[in-house]
């Protein structure tokens, strides 16, 4: 069981680096796969790889609450009282419009995308394909001013427009938060608005991703060990310390530089997945 715990949370990492870095955290979560082996059954793995993603979500939820809670309490009259916020409501719209694209497509092809498209080659492609397009769009782009420079100033039509970038992200090794960030860029949105929208945007999209491959793994009756359920565990708390960190690097990171890096990152990677398949 130790073995299994500390390879949980070496996942952990991987998965709070990758899941808001634009390298594709299932990808890497693929990959990790490859070359380490976990003592636990297929159906659990499946379940384990998404849900994970919960506590990468938790760690936005935490940095970002003031601007996601739509209520706070104020003194009204010398009495407190709870009010709403209604730009936070407004947000949360503009949040779910643009889920409704990733979801609906989601949920009518995952069996045929787990089945065709979760594998180290579909993922190293992807990994190249992106890394290319986020270096061509950053020196496209280059001493452009941004159209986009608050999270009001993205109206319902960007949001669905940044929505249906986000259906790219299912194929494994795309990177949700790659897809959703390049297509904020390319209709003129800021890299820090692009990327605090895609981590607001993770919330929905990944809890009900989680939400949905519980639901799967209940109704195939499956029981779990004492180990998966440690290894959920430790797996889930340390991609939830990680992630705090790796929002943090990236909106300090992006201020001062593009996502070239990234792309090229990329690429090196996607080349050695393949040499190392076909070698």
């Amino acid at each position: 069981m130790f073995i299994e715990i500390l390879k949980a949370i070496f996942i952990g990492i991987v998965e709070g680096i990758t899941e808001w870095l634009p390298i594709s955290s299932t990808g890497h979560m693929i990959l990790v796969d490859e070359f380490m082996k976990m003592n636990i059954s297929d159906e659990f793995k499946e379940f384990f790889l998404v849900v994970i993603q919960l506590g990468a979500i938790l760690a936005v939820v935490v940095l970002y609450f003031k601007k996601l809670f739509p209520f706070e309490l104020k003194k009204v009259d010398g009495k407190s009282k709870i009010t709403s916020n209604k730009d936070t409501w407004i947000l949360w719209g503009k949040v779910l419009v643009a889920c409704i694209p990733a979801g609906i497509i989601g949920l009518l092809f995952d069996d045929i995308l787990d089945k065709y498209l979760y594998n180290s080659i579909t993922v190293a492609l992807m990994l190249i394909l992106y890394g290319i397009l986020f270096i061509i769009v950053e020196k496209r782009n280059k001493g452009k001013e941004s159209k986009i420079n608050s999270l009001k100033d993205i109206t319902l039509k960007t949001a669905l427009i940044i929505g249906v970038f986000q259906i790219l992200a299912l194929i494994p090794g795309t990177s949700r938060s790659g897809a959703t960030i390049l297509g904020a860029i390319l209709i003129g949105t800021s890299r820090e608005i692009a990327a605090e929208f895609t981590f607001f945007l993770a919330i929905p999209v990944m809890a009900g991703a989680s939400l949905y491959k519980l639901l799967k793994f209940i109704v195939k009756g499956v029981a779990m060990s004492s180990t998966e359920w440690g290894v959920l565990a430790f797996g889930t708390i340390t991609a939830f310390i990680v992630s705090m960190i790796a929002i943090k690097f990236l909106m300090r990171y992006i201020k001062k530089n593009d996502f070239t890096a990234f792309g090229w990152y990329r690429i090196v990677l996607g080349i050695i997945v393949l040499l190392f398949f076909f070698i």
